[in-house]
């Protein structure tokens, strides 16, 4: 390690909050044993499931709403509010078999003309559906033979369609949802058939929702859901040793060492499927990182390894890809960082590239983020001559520009994956009509290709492996972590959060 970085990896290191007593936990709920309170990093802006962000609707959409499949604990796909389903030999025809003696919050019986109805709304434009480019231009029709039954056409295969499914489209009722004056009412009033129903929301404050007694499935115990907002870490983590939270979710790392010793409180700590890598802008001519030996030499010059142990307090893992080993398939596996730490190496790379002495970008870092994960690895890039301006910027300007391509030439950022199959970060991030991608790979383009058709899993997962081989050779970007999400709870709650993602899967949480 570079003696110059030492100061900073170690006082990262040391970096500890104040101990706040703690005068409850160890099984004694913040109301009672009929509630948990869940104290959330930030507000749910959107109620809508069809109109909000991936993060909204998998806190929110999780508790009010179901697909017609849906994901396991571990992503894997199972049925929810349909049984079973058909694919037709051309894999164009996906045929639905409903679940019977499924009702809405309102009371309305689920039908096929609900289904229908949920996908068209995503497809409306009027419905400003974040979801619609996932579906639009791949819908041909929509089939209700009978109300039972849900026939989609699609216009081209989708190996991943199922996936599609079960992440976005979220069923509404259509008599209720049709009611309504506008598409935006529907958020202030949401009704769907999941597991909870809400009967209040407090804007910048909180949320409750209580359990829909008339929910299909195995109901969960706990009969009321209170989600507080509390955007500051620490006062998420005192509201949890005060007792007046059972659960604190996304908790610094820096925190984690004293609460696993704090009495009364158990920590939950894993890959959220939201790879930590700094996206580069290779597509741009004539600058450096339009340069693969630049590009390979921004990894080369990063010990990933002590940024992991020292600034990030061990809540990380080294990344083999861009594909996260979250994802139930796809990822590179039993592999490490690929690139090793190797500064010598970089430097040669630099100077082979035409940058012997280096160069001056400059690099955002959204303020989610700890400051002292940017400043380390901008550290270690001045060590071979990359001298880095840290530009650190707030939420809604990084969203801004990030999704306009305005964030270059470099950025930390984090990619999640509500579907669980590595197609949407790939096609997202690495492929040339990519929402977020400012890369371009003619060899990645045409394993897409090949992958739009293939519905087996073995074989996706061996396609992905490729995509994710090719784009570690190329430095498609600069890999430094696998993100955690990091949750402490009362050790008197028994509950398993969603592996692989930030969603709130409640149907399975209890006082033990």
């Amino acid at each position: 390690m570079p003696l110059s970085l030492r100061p900073l990896l170690l006082s990262a290191a040391l970096a500890l909050t104040a101990t706040t007593t703690a005068h409850a936990l160890g099984g004694k709920p913040a109301v009672d044993r009929k509630t948990v309170v869940v104290g959330i990093f930030s507000d749910i802006g959107n109620l809508d499931p069809q109109v909000s962000t991936t993060v909204d609707s998998a806190r929110s959409g999780w508790q009010l709403f179901d697909t017609l499949y849906g994901f396991d604990i571990a992503g894997n796909i199972e049925p929810r509010l349909a049984t079973a389903h058909q694919t037709s030999a051309d894999g164009l025809r996906y045929s639905f078999t409903l679940r019977r003696g499924v009702k809405f919050h309102d009371g309305a019986a689920l039908t096929s003309a609900d289904v229908k109805y949920s996908l068209e709304r995503i497809l409306e434009p009027e419905t400003k559906s974040t979801r619609r480019p996932y579906f639009a231009g791949l819908i041909e029709g929509i089939d209700t033979p009978d109300a039972q039954t849900v026939t989609i056409r699609l216009t081209r295969r989708d190996g991943a369609f199922i996936n599609k499914v079960a992440g976005y489209l979220y069923i509404l009722p259509k008599a209720y949802t049709e009611s309504l004056k506008t598409p935006e009412a529907f958020a202030q009033a949401p009704i769907g058939s999941g597991p909870y129903r809400l009967v209040s929301r407090a804007i910048g404050q909180q949320l409750v929702f209580e359990r829909f007694d008339a929910y299909y499935g195995p109901k969960p115990e706990i009969e009321k859901l209170v989600f507080r907002v509390l955007p500051d870490a620490n006062s998420r983590v005192n509201a949890l040793l005060a007792g007046e939270v059972d659960i604190a979710d996304d908790v610094r790392a820096s925190d984690l060492a004293r609460l696993r010793k704090t009495p009364g409180v158990e920590v939950q700590s894993g890959p959220a499927g939201s790879p930590l890598h700094v996206r580069l802008y290779s597509n741009v001519p004539n600058t450096p990182l339009a340069k693969r030996e630049v590009r390979l030499a921004l990894n080369y010059a990063i010990d990933t390894e002590a940024i992991i142990r020292n600034v990030m307090h061990g809540a990380g893992a080294p990344l083999s890809s861009f594909i996260s080993k979250a994802y139930p398939y796809g990822a590179l596996q039993g592999k490490g960082n690929p690139y090793g730490y190797d500064p010598a190496r970089a430097r040669k790379l630099l100077a082979e590239a035409g940058y012997p002495n280096g160069f001056d970008p400059e690099v955002l870092c959204y303020s989610v983020y700890e400051r002292a994960i940017c400043e380390a690895v901008t550290a270690y890039w001045s060590q071979v001559g990359i001298r880095a301006k840290l530009k650190v910027i707030d939420p809604v300007a990084f969203g801004r520009l990030d999704n306009t391509h305005q964030s270059g030439p470099m950025n930390f950022t984090q990619f999640a994956n509500a579907i669980y199959d590595p197609v949407h970060p790939v096609a997202g991030g690495a492929s040339k009509a990519g929402t977020w991608s400012d890369y371009f790979n003619p060899e990645v383009e045409a394993l897409l290709t090949t992958l739009e058709a293939e519905a087996d899993r073995g074989k996706r997962d061996a396609l992905f492996q490729k995509i994710a081989g090719i784009l570690n050779e190329d430095g498609f970007d600069v890999l430094l972590s696998e993100q955690f999400f990091n949750i402490a709870r009362d050790n008197g709650l028994q509950w398993e959060p969603q592996r692989g993602g930030k969603f709130y899967n409640f149907r399975n949480v209890r006082w033990k």
